[in-house]
């Protein structure tokens, strides 16, 4: 599996490595100073055996090397000159577009199927855990394409697939341009969609997973009508004419992360934004998405930053407003967290002679220089999906072209002018001028007329063209249009190499404790008064967790302190799972309880966890006590368990032999993972009204969950006593999961924890 889950394509498949290896000779190289005056005839005589051994040597070397490149799609510049004598045989396709026929799908059972919402995505293997949810979204068609590795017998209950067989039969003239093995077949599923109605169309790949299962929460779906966000929109400044690239991941908090695409020269500009512009929303054609967890990073970046086989989970800021590109600027966009509208469909075409993995980011960069000739412009949004890094290979070599090209790309695209007066018009001459400068083959010209062409075919209309701004007088920014936005610096991804002193040490175990909860939800419940510790606790765990909710018998929006009574707390929980459906688990804890995560780190976060074998937090009780509240808590136990499906009654009488007793666990700090989130839902629901106290339920709902046996034992070694000593100092251990009691009522008490925590975490010294 590649980084970007896409094969290159066999060496005999590439007509541009045939077109290249027939031209003998490579690009001079200047990088030597100027050679001595010598008299070159007495020297060629004297030294004839030598010329003649060197020259056979390197008819050797030069053999050798077209052999092994005859396969590799990537020394572009090394054989512009014979494409260029191919492309004078090939004149610039003329079509007369008002003459194309319209092609209805008569051949798959969708034929009279409508949907304005596409999801287009290439599979190559059985569906996988994403594809399944992303079928799960409201509104959304999803439309999946076979290619020639995917299984004969692939399908998924509410997406619609478009085997090889299938594509042949559609009547599109792109088909006969399309590699056999690759996702770049991806364009005849756009025509498909197209065809049967979309306007808008999300292209994703079949690893990532739209982030609370929301594509309306993220991007702009509706740019017209009433559930259009008629914003404003951030915009780079255009102040500087020659600054024509910029990296989005800084202004979303990574700045030493950039994208698959980005010129390699540009990678050290890591500053942020002196300041920004603001355009009007309605115009963001082609939206991009930031993408958590595996974002798309070139070879060059997994290679040097990537520590051994630790997966890639890298956070950007997903409060960062979305921000857009003016023109003269790009930013590299890709094919896989990607939103179109129909005013930019004709930017769909994935060029079909370069590599795999340059493909969409040659489209990206052409098809925005395009979208300046329609008024459009492209903007880049938060995070919108989680994509795992679940990595085994990364070719470089099917990224040489584009590391090579993409910076005399984006020069050429901004400079390049056309006195065309139709939109496709220009389209096919750009093409042409690409594969004349040596950026793609004559091949692309080709698919480009053909792509057009079946645009018009399944009823699409070329949008009108607007003024070139690039062309006018740029206007002067005033100090009124300077709009300020400092970017998050958060925790970025170190060198893949050994580093050595105490700082770096802590940073990467910072990191290390990130990644690890960086996608847990930690809900605190706050007793004590949140105006003076609730700001302290978020500073403590935010750096830690994925976001941490607070709770407290008082609501305090100022503090975004949520009401909740801790009684009864535990019925507020499934609320607040369903608002993080891609959290991977989700950490209660109460603010009487230090939680030490460093010491968590062992911990199965596929397991529940809680205080089970802490004999003075969990104990047995018997409904035959005297005490009438228990003997209350036991009848509606009772209640509850006779009500449960089979498979929590039986694991709970497993647990608990007699009905005559009950578990009763304080329930300060305790963790649901993913998997059990539906059961404990489930669990929370046959409460309903009844009065059973938190302490009561939780023990109750775990044991109906899983056998305690599976329970993980990460809390069994905390310092837990009903009161704590005199002296807090000497109660509290850094070694320790976690300690109860300890009771932080004021900022000073709080900053006596921090410094006791620094033990384990030296870096909390920097809050204090």
């Amino acid at each position: 599996m590649l980084v970007q889950d896409r094969a290159a394509p066999a060496a005999p498949k590439s007509p541009k490595a045939q077109i290249r290896a027939t031209l003998p000779t490579l690009h001079q190289n200047h990088r030597f100073s100027e050679s001595k005056s010598l008299d070159f005839s007495t020297w060629a005589s004297e030294n004839l055996y030598k010329i003649f051994t060197v020259g056979l040597l390197i008819v050797a070397v030069a053999s050798i090397l077209f052999l092994y490149n005859v396969g590799d799609s990537a020394a572009l510049l090394c054989f512009k000159n014979t494409q260029a004598e191919s492309l004078q045989a090939l004149q610039l396709p003329r079509v007369d577009w008002g003459s194309v026929p319209r092609v209805a799908d008569k051949s798959s059972p969708y034929a009279n199927f409508r949907s304005e919402r596409w999801i287009v995505v290439s599979v190559s293997s059985y569906p996988s855990d994403s594809l399944e949810k992303l079928v799960k979204l409201k509104g959304w068609q999803v439309l999946a394409i076979g290619n020639s590795r995917t299984p004969a017998d692939w399908s998924l209950k509410g997406a619609i697939f478009l085997s090889l067989e299938q594509q042949a039969t559609l009547g599109f003239r792109v088909v006969d341009f399309l590699p056999y093995d690759s996702y770049v077949r991806k364009s005849v599923g756009y025509l498909f969609a197209i065809q049967h109605g979309a306007t808008k169309i999300f292209d994703v790949d079949d690893r990532g997973e739209v982030i609370d299962g929301d594509l309306g929460k993220h991007f702009d779906v509706e740019l017209v009508g009433e559930g259009a966000r008629q914003d404003i929109i951030l915009q780079y400044s255009h102040e500087n004419p020659n600054r024509t690239v910029v990296n989005p991941y800084i202004h979303f908090g990574q700045r030493s992360v950039w994208p698959r695409g980005l010129p390699l020269e540009n990678v050290g500009e890591v500053g942020h934004e002196e300041f920004y512009t603001q355009v009007f929303g309605g115009k963001q054609f082609i939206q991009q998405g930031i993408s958590n967890g595996l974002p798309d990073v070139d070879s060059v970046f997994y290679f040097t930053r990537k520590s051994g086989l630790e997966a890639f989970d890298i956070r950007f800021d997903g409060h960062a407003p979305k921000v857009a590109l003016p023109q003269g600027m790009m930013v590299p966009l890709n094919s896989f967290n990607t939103m179109y509208h129909s005013s930019a469909f004709w930017g769909l075409m994935l060029p079909v002679s370069v590599s795999t993995m340059a493909s969409d980011v040659l489209r990206g960069y052409w098809a925005q220089r395009l979208l300046w000739e329609i008024g459009g412009y492209v903007a880049v949004y938060p995070p919108t999906v989680h994509r795992y890094d679940r990595i085994e290979a990364y070719p470089f070599s099917e990224e040489k072209d584009l590391h090579i090209n993409v910076g005399r790309l984006v020069k050429f695209l901004v400079s390049w002018r056309s006195s065309k007066h139709r939109l496709f018009e220009k389209i096919l001459e750009l093409s042409y001028k690409m594969a004349e400068e040596g950026f793609w083959t004559d091949k692309d010209v080709m698919f480009t007329a053909a792509w057009l062409q079946d645009l018009l075919s399944v009823g699409y209309q070329q949008p009108r063209l607007m003024s070139l701004e690039l062309d006018r007088p740029r206007a002067s920014i005033g100090h009124g249009d300077r709009k300020d936005f400092i970017p998050q610096k958060l925790p970025s991804v170190h060198l893949g190499v050994e580093e050595t002193g105490t700082v770096n040490y802590e940073i990467g175990n910072l990191i290390r404790w990130r990644k690890n909860f960086g996608n847990v939800v930690l809900i605190m419940y706050c007793s004590g008064p949140v105006e003076r510790t609730a700001l302290e606790w978020r500073l403590l765990y935010g750096r830690i967790f994925k976001t941490v909710i607070i709770l407290s018998e008082q609501r305090n929006p100022d503090l975004a302190v949520e009401e909740g009574h801790l009684d009864q707390v535990y019925k507020q929980l499934p609320t607040i799972f369903n608002r993080f459906p891609s959290a991977e688990g989700f950490l209660f804890l109460q603010d009487d309880t230090v939680l030490n995560y460093w010491n968590l780190l062992q911990a199965d976060k596929n397991k529940l966890w809680i205080t089970d074998k802490v004999s003075k937090s969990w104990t047995m009780v018997s409904t035959s006590d005297n005490s009438d509240w228990i003997s209350k808590q036991g009848e509606l136990v009772k209640k509850v368990v006779s009500s449960m499906p089979a498979h929590f009654q039986v694991k709970y009488k497993e647990a608990v032999n007699s009905q005559q007793s009950f578990a009763i666990c304080n329930s300060e700090v305790f963790y649901i993972p993913r998997p059990f989130v539906a059961d404990f839902d489930d669990l929370v629901s046959l409460v309903g009204d009844l009065d059973i106290h938190h302490n009561v339920a939780i023990p109750m709902f775990f044991l109906s969950m899983d056998s305690f046996q599976n329970f993980d034992p990460v809390f069994s070694t905390m310092i837990y006593k009903k009161k704590p000593p005199s002296s807090n100092s000497t109660f509290y251990s850094a070694q320790a999961p976690a300690v109860h009691p300890w009771n932080v009522i004021s900022e000073q008490e709080f900053i006596k924890l921090i410094r006791l925590m620094a033990e384990g975490d030296p870096l909390l010294m920097e809050l204090v």
